[in-house]
């Protein structure tokens, strides 16, 4: 996702959560991936979308997209990615803009082959008027979204065999990291951090998802109960301290930096278990609000976390 302001960027959050069934029509649930055997012959059709020869100049607008493209290697058929496409580092960074796309600057990259995760605008259709190939992507919602994502896009660049082999390491990974959790009779408790504003996010975001792998309890998910902050309700401090989460995970350390210590001055925090126990875990900004590959470095720093606290 794009890092902006706390509060632009839990409205952000929110509105992929909320558009994931607006645009699920493009996305591949319609027509399976071609097979790992077949995939890598052209045409290939994911959706509604069919390609008739690989694609070579690839412009990625969701950083997501740009890390699944190179960890699948397809990264030398990528020609741009937008502004906010950050890893791997050698990703031909552009002023592309996922956020606010411009149909007539994407044109201009002369793609085959335009991977989005979000259709601010209308931009599909902009794009699909120019005769541009576009592929949606939008927040995954689960593991399987993930994962489904990684083999479309393994299909549409000619890389079946190699998303196969990132899909399978990224589950033999999450499985290895699990498997060692202590078994504990009562669950300990977190609050997820998005900005210094308490914007967070509840068990039933993507990310709420892997807190959920490693056995924790959401204290915001009575915040929004109803689903109508599509699972990124803002909190008071009042709740966060009377909720007296095991663990304040911090995913706003680069855009508002914030830290242990900062979370350890906040007025009326002193009592917290998290601040008491220095439970509050640094996250990796990035990391955390995109749903690629590097999801399994963010479970391990979760467990790691969790696994110091005895059972």
């Amino acid at each position: 996702m794009f890092r902006r302001t706390p509060r632009l960027l839990a409205a952000t959050l929110a509105v992929a959560a909320l558009t994931l069934g607006a645009c699920a029509e493009k996305t591949s649930d319609d027509t399976p991936a071609a097979s790992s055997s077949s995939a890598a012959t052209f045409p290939v059709t994911v959706g509604k979308l069919t390609l008739e020869k690989r694609p070579e100049k690839i412009v990625s607008l969701s950083p997501t997209a740009t890390e699944m493209l190179f960890a699948i290697g397809a990264g030398k058929q990528v020609t741009a990615v937008d502004d906010q496409s950050n890893y791997p580092a050698d990703a031909p960074k552009s002023d592309l803009s996922g956020f606010q796309p411009n149909a007539e600057a994407i044109a201009g990259k002369s793609p085959d082959l335009v991977v989005l995760s979000n259709d601010t605008n209308k931009i599909v259709d902009q794009l699909t008027t120019l005769k541009i190939p576009v592929l949606l992507t939008p927040a995954a919602a689960t593991l399987d979204d993930s994962y489904q994502q990684i083999t479309d896009l393994g299909a549409l660049t000619g890389h079946p065999a190699e998303a196969s082999d990132v899909t399978k390491r990224m589950k033999d990974d999450i499985a290895k990291l699990v498997k060692d959790l202590p078994q504990r009779a009562k669950k300990l408790t977190y609050y997820h951090e998005l900005g210094p504003e308490l914007y967070t996010a509840t068990s039933k975001t993507f990310i709420g998802s892997i807190y959920a792998l490693a056995g924790l309890e959401n204290i915001a998910d009575p915040s929004d109960a109803d689903g109508k902050n599509g699972g990124y309700p803002q909190l008071s401090q009042e709740v966060i301290v009377k909720a007296n989460p095991d663990f304040v995970f911090l995913a706003d350390t680069r855009c508002c930096k914030q830290t242990p210590e900062t979370v350890k001055a906040r007025s009326g925090w002193a009592g917290v278990t998290a601040v008491k126990n220095n439970q509050i875990v640094a996250l990796d900004d990035d990391i955390a609000s995109r749903w690629g590959p590097r999801v399994v470095d963010q479970l391990r720093s979760i467990v790691d976390a969790v696994a110091k606290v005895p059972a």
